[in-house]
């Protein structure tokens, strides 16, 4: 039976391949609400919850490109500190908010500082990386 357009309700652990773990909806004790197929999550965990049924418990290797895609070097640039009052004071790996030509905000990371230039990198910050996930199905509506 597939959980195609319902709304399911999972506990998850998220690890990279080295063990890191990046996110757990167990430790916040708190679990995550979604329409499934519906675009609100990745394409690899949308997937693996499609066809489990409450109860089971299902570990998942997302790669990169069903997860949060692939480091894009376009999404990494660098611009003068001079158009950018106040960015001296950054440090490197530092998460900011920037705003696009029309206003909209997006996140960016500091990805290093020169004399005289910032460099962001607008990419997600697990872009490129493969994901591994232990979920567990709690109920669907």
């Amino acid at each position: 039976m597939s959980n195609d357009g319902k709304k399911v309700k999972v506990h998850y652990v998220g690890t990279l391949d080295d063990g890191t773990k990046f996110d757990s909806s167990r430790d916040r004790d708190e679990p995550l609400a979604f329409t499934c197929m519906a675009g609100q999550m990745i394409k690899g965990f949308d997937a693996a919850v499609r066809e489990m049924s409450v109860g089971e418990v299902r570990d998942v290797h997302i790669p990169a490109e069903e997860a949060y895609g692939l480091k894009r070097d376009e999404l990494v640039q660098t611009i003068p500190l001079s158009a950018l009052p106040g960015a001296e004071e950054l440090e490197v790996g530092a998460h900011v908010m920037l705003s696009s030509p029309d206003g909209q905000p997006f996140p960016a990371t500091v990805a290093a500082l020169g004399e005289g230039s910032i460099t962001f990198d607008m990419n997600h910050e697990l872009a490129g990386q493969a994901l591994n996930f232990n979920i567990e199905l709690l109920g669907v509506e």
